[in-house]
């Protein structure tokens, strides 16, 4: 399976803005949903905050979806 990389400017990003940002989530209330219905994980841990926070190479991933976080370059 194949990882695709999303790149910020920044050097963090919360996790309900990422999951938009990557097309994981069509918007903030499905975002919302995603993360209240234990449907993503971190790293591969289950993460249940919107607002955790996320840094270079973090791996998000919403069923088969996966997303890598690149920040700062």
């Amino acid at each position: 399976m194949r990882i695709r990389e999303v790149e910020i400017s920044d050097d963090m990003i919360r996790l309900g803005q990422f999951l938009k940002l990557a097309g994981l989530a069509d918007n903030g209330a499905h975002a919302r949903e995603l993360v209240e219905s234990d449907e993503v994980t971190v790293n591969g841990r289950l993460e249940t905050r919107r607002g955790a926070q996320l840094h270079d190479g973090d791996v998000v991933a919403v069923g088969d979806e996966k997303a890598r976080l690149v920040a700062g370059r």
